[in-house]
């Protein structure tokens, strides 16, 4: 199911005790936890691109305390995901919504992310899914029609890359920010379905769409994890408790055939 990810090599990559490899000689070691690290050099704009571990830890100490628990099972309720399912989630960070769905509901998954330090969490979380450090902008490393479900969850979207790696009559979750999202602390976003919908409109038909909203009290410790944990610049930086809005839209689309 890998693939070679050096430039114009995209050959199979096999395993073997702690490496996998491709019939060209190109290898890659797999690390203690597990994960496979197959960025390569030309696809990275810094030494340690993605999420820093400031972001992975912030974010990890939100899921943990329950917070986002509700957008995690909207995501399983609008999926439905079977247990013999194969899900790839791209920008998957450190694994929270990947790792806690195949647990839930058995499916084999796989789960790749540019950040080393998100992977690396992810794989010491839940080490029965496949982890990968690549670049999913530019190319993810599993042969075509791998996998019958793809999650893109407040991550960037490459169209023909989940196209390619989705199986006939496979299906695409799409996760964005809703307008509410963080109201209280960046004002009202940008509604971004209309446009998501067009980006994806010549390989993939929506089938359903659903906005699944979280508010909670946060004290200042969860409200400094959470503007650690985005990217969207802050009007303000609150030091008190205060209540917060966590908003997706979730966008399910089925997989044309071409």
């Amino acid at each position: 199911m890998l693939l070679c990810p050096v430039r114009n090599c995209r050959r199979e990559l096999l395993r073997e005790d702690r490496r996998v490899f491709c019939s060209q000689g190109h290898s890659f070691d797999v690390a203690r936890s597990g994960y496979i690290n197959l960025l390569q050099p030309q696809e990275r704009r810094s030494k340690q691109p993605g999420d820093t571990a400031a972001a992975v830890a912030a974010r990890r100490r939100l899921h943990d305390q329950g917070i986002t628990a509700p957008l995690l099972n909207g995501i399983a309720e609008i999926l439905s995901p079977e247990s013999n399912d194969v899900v790839l989630d791209a920008g998957c960070g450190e694994g929270f919504y990947l790792g806690n769905l195949a647990q839930q509901f058995c499916f084999e998954g796989h789960g790749v992310d540019i950040s080393r330090t998100a992977i690396e969490a992810a794989a010491e979380r839940h080490p029965k899914c496949e982890w990968i450090v690549a670049n999913a902008d530019r190319f993810l490393p599993f042969s075509d029609q791998s996998f019958s479900i793809v999650m893109s969850i407040t991550a960037r979207m490459n169209v023909e890359e989940f196209h390619r790696v989705l199986k006939p009559g496979g299906h695409l979750l799409v996760a964005l920010p809703s307008p509410d999202d963080l109201i209280e602390l960046r004002g009202v976003g940008t509604d971004r379905v209309a446009r998501t919908l067009e980006t994806f409109a010549a390989k993939f038909k929506l089938i359903e769409t659903k906005r699944v909203t979280q508010s909670a009290e946060l004290d200042a410790t969860s409200i400094e994890d959470l503007l650690h944990s985005i990217y969207r610049p802050m009007t303000s930086k609150p030091s008190a408790a205060q209540r917060v809005t966590l908003s997706l839209d979730l966008l399910l689309f089925h997989a044309l055939a071409l």
